[in-house]
């Protein structure tokens, strides 16, 4: 993610999310312009993940027991705290019904089998990815043909339909072989 700027999962997109709030932008040239940020965060990973060795390594047992607390009682609890926490920022109930709203429709979700990588990806990186669309039509002068026009956005164009399109149908090629096969 720092190397890039391309987030691989829901916890490095909320980081990207993070730095382009403090207007640091991820990726190659964050190492020459702002190395000292680069390497605090770097060096607070590694303070980090000691001082969590020395903390948990005592505590495993803790953690241990804490797996068996019931779900009836465990996930009341966190609702509940969440909902403190909630109502604390703003002091409106509009906070508390969007909270109770938005677990419903993950709840939906989850059940549904939605993967949430995606979905966070989108909530963090929509915002930048309006700015530079705007941005690009505002140098083409609304120009639309623009945002596909180059060699390198048909391959990658190409290249993100064959990701959808591919896995259905090389499952589809695979069930018929499978079925020719059996019999």
């Amino acid at each position: 993610m720092l190397t890039l700027g391309i987030p691989g999962s829901g916890t490095t997109a909320v980081m990207v999310g993070a730095l382009t709030l403090y207007n640091i932008t991820p990726g190659p040239a964050m190492f020459v312009e702002q190395p000292d940020i680069v390497w605090g965060l770097i060096a607070a990973l590694l303070i980090g993940n000691v001082m969590l060795l020395i903390m948990n390594i005592p505590m495993i047992n803790v953690f241990a027991r804490m797996l068996t607390i019931p779900l009836w009682f465990l996930v009341p609890t966190i609702a509940a705290i969440s909902a403190v926490g909630v109502y604390a920022v703003h002091s409106t109930t509009f906070d508390l019904l969007l909270m109770v709203g938005l677990g419903i429709f993950g709840y939906i979700l989850r059940k549904m089998d939605f993967p949430m990588s995606p979905l966070i990806l989108g909530f963090v990186l929509g915002e930048m990815l309006e700015q530079n669309l705007r941005r690009a039509l505002s140098i083409s002068n609304g120009n639309l043909p623009i945002l596909w026009e180059s060699l390198i956005c048909k391959v990658l164009l190409i290249l993100a339909i064959a990701v959808l399109v591919v896995p259905p149908l090389w499952k589809r090629w695979r069930r018929k072989r499978m079925k020719l096969v059996a019999q």
